[in-house]
């Protein structure tokens, strides 16, 4: 009888290596897509980090469309653009405290952007407002550029 019983009931000895099979298995899977989203991050920054290559009156045009967007939706503003705060020289540090010349660290396509907005869309009463957007771990995150135009001077007589 005893020998049966060995057949059919494992120590607990045996059932503690499964499950430290089956937490290391679980850590491997983590690691993995740790990894992945990493190395997804970095091709995303390595793409914003290069110019758009795409004309100011196409930029102003896909500006224009969005605008419209949330105009049909009775909103002021609208968030333009959200990107990882590694596209800024600082890692958003100048923006984070509002220091003057934040726009400077600006790389890539965000750069492109305000430069955007400063060339066009401000001498029209638009507002650009740039701030870090979400704080993981407690740390700066990613950066935000929302465009505003609910500072204009809404007399419209004549």
């Amino acid at each position: 009888m005893t020998t049966h019983v060995d057949e059919l009931l494992p120590t607990a000895k045996d059932f503690m290596k499964k499950v430290a099979a089956v937490e290391a298995e679980e850590a491997a899977k983590q690691e993995l897509a740790q990894a992945k989203a990493a190395a997804e991050k970095q091709a995303l920054i390595d793409h914003l980090s290069k110019p758009s290559g795409i004309s100011d009156d196409e930029a102003i045009r896909r500006a224009i469309a969005i605008i419209n967007g949330a105009v049909s939706n009775r909103l002021t503003e609208v968030q333009v653009y959200r990107f990882p705060n590694e596209l800024c020289t600082d890692r958003g540090r100048a923006i984070n405290q509002a220091e003057p010349g934040w726009e400077k660290t600006l790389t890539g396509i965000p750069k492109e952007i305000f430069q955007l907005w400063d060339k066009y869309f401000r001498e029209r009463g638009y507002k650009l407002r740039v701030e870090i957007i979400d704080y993981p771990h407690g740390m700066p995150g990613d950066v935000g550029m929302t465009l505003m135009w609910n500072d204009v001077d809404m007399n419209l007589s004549n």
